[in-house]
């Protein structure tokens, strides 16, 4: 293999597979990256077995040919180089590479490529599009609520559901549920559904950029899934096992809504977590409808033993009866969080149910959460 390449694209190319590459584990070759040239270009390969990211880098081939590099070798030793070609060939060896630059050269042993895992490829299964952008918002407003602890498998991923030209995003964690729904630029011909680890999903949410169309193929087997970007492919497993039937879990009844402003909401929040980080973490809401006193609001709280405690007030439209419940505050910021809307909707039943955080007027997203029991 021999080829020249700019530093400042392999440094980019390092950096997107830099994120596959096994950091802990038995198998040592998956801690290297796989370097071989395909069509004209550079292309770079990292998987941990579980997740596998490959990208292609513009470069001027001289010498097709392919080796595996010890990944965080060759990143450390890219990124400390001015920016300049580099030209990239096969050591004498032919386990390892030399790296020359301006006024800098390495030689850098690795390992032959065949030893390296095969990277999957899905070229047949169920395939359809998805607008990027809707891609990316949808992860980061589900991604969120999946569980981060494997005691059970399924709840460190996010149900995918594709129906028509509909696809549905969940994830949770026993405390909390995120859904989205979005629409497909390309309708599939059967319903399913897979989960995909969270961890994937986050990885592609960083790696999107614009609103470029996303490929998104799914083995026949459903075993693993592909997402395909500009220059960049991911090919992930999929987590066997059946997902909770989240919609049970969604209230379907109301007895107290409030609409604020997300903005304000988000503030309150802050600082009522100041204080409820002494205090179990917790926050507590109150909703107050208009009366002859004055128009609605919703009063939150937090209050610790030995720091002290807080309250904030926040105008809001009030609909139903008066009522209160306490969330736990890391849970109620991160969804105020990923809300791109100016108005949000809290609605819940009783401080024991569940409350259900919503966007004003738009159906796609709801997130639920477990109230925290506490002493009025």
């Amino acid at each position: 293999m021999q080829l020249n390449c700019l530093q400042e694209n392999l440094s980019q190319g390092l950096g997107i597979v830099q994120r596959a590459v096994a950091t802990r584990t038995t198998l040592p070759i998956t801690q290297h990256v796989l370097l071989s040239t395909d069509e004209g270009r550079l292309k770079l390969s990292a998987t941990n077995l579980e997740i596998a990211i490959s990208t292609w880098v513009g470069s001027e081939i001289l010498e097709e040919g392919s080796i595996t590099i010890p990944a965080r070798l060759l990143t450390e030793f890219v990124n400390s180089l001015e920016k300049q070609t580099i030209a990239v060939s096969t050591a004498s060896s032919g386990t390892g590479i030399e790296v020359k630059g301006d006024r800098v050269e390495a030689t850098m042993n690795g390992a032959d490529a065949s030893e390296f895992p095969p990277i999957p490829s899905v070229d047949q299964g169920v395939s359809t599009k998805i607008a990027g952008k809707t891609l990316k918002d949808a992860i980061h407003q589900v991604v969120l609520a999946a569980a981060v602890e494997d005691s059970r498998p399924v709840l460190t991923g996010v149900n995918i559901e594709i129906e028509g030209s509909q696809i549905t995003f969940a994830a949770a964690d026993g405390f909390r549920l995120a859904v989205r729904t979005a629409e497909l630029l390309e309708p599939v011909n059967e319903k399913l559904s897979i989960i995909v680890p969270s961890r994937t999903l986050s990885e592609i949410e960083r790696l999107i950029e614009g609103d470029e169309p996303v490929d998104f193929v799914i083995t026949t087997q459903r075993s693993q899934a592909l997402f395909r970007l500009k220059n960049v492919e991911v090919v992930s497993q999929l987590i066997q096992g059946t997902f909770p039937n989240y919609s049970q879990l969604i209230p379907q009844e109301r007895t107290t809504r409030a609409i604020v402003d997300l903005g304000e909401l988000q503030r309150a929040t802050r600082t009522a977590s100041i204080f409820a980080k002494d205090g179990s973490g917790i926050i507590r809401v109150q909703i107050f409808p208009e009366d002859s006193g004055g128009p609605g609001k919703l009063t939150i709280s937090s209050r610790a033993e030995e720091v002290g405690d807080n309250t904030g007030d926040i105008a809001a439209e009030v609909e139903g009866s008066e009522g209160k419940i306490a969330f736990n505050s890391r849970y109620l910021s991160d969804v105020l969080a990923v809300l791109n809307k100016d108005k949000v909707a809290l609605e819940m039943t009783t401080s024991s149910s569940p409350g259900v955080i919503r966007p004003l007027d738009n159906e796609d997203y709801v997130h639920v959460v477990m109230p925290m029991f506490v002493q009025w």
